[in-house]
């Protein structure tokens, strides 16, 4: 894992949520797909945002975090084989590849690469 990429928070009013996070939080928008039901929040200068999820529009949301890795198919390969139960395949996304995973205990976790 070479660093944190985003984290993602289920929502089940986006509009709601938006002018929290704009409004009482004071984040900057880095960008808004509200019809594809994503909206990206800065924190600082801080390169991973909290993108926003919504439930009406994806199923089976929790918490999670995204790490960045080199190749997702690599490391996606090297995690299966030590027993990782990975949530589906590996999945294009506009950057490149994700996937993602539960830790032990429930947590929600995800790899992505930026092979565009």
């Amino acid at each position: 894992m070479n660093r944190y990429d985003n984290y993602f928070l289920p929502v089940d009013n986006m509009e709601e949520a938006k002018n929290y996070y704009e409004n009482v939080l004071r984040l900057e928008k880095k960008f808004d797909f509200a019809d594809k039901g994503m909206v990206a929040y800065k924190v600082g200068a801080e390169e991973p945002a909290i993108i926003l999820k919504d439930k009406n529009k994806f199923q089976d949301l929790k918490p999670t975090i995204w790490f960045e890795v080199e190749n997702v198919s690599i490391v996606y390969k090297d995690l299966k084989e030590k027993g990782i139960n990975f949530l589906s395949e590996p999945f294009k996304i506009g950057t490149g590849n994700a996937v993602e995973f539960e830790d032990p205990f429930g947590n929600r976790l995800g790899i992505t690469d930026y092979i565009k």
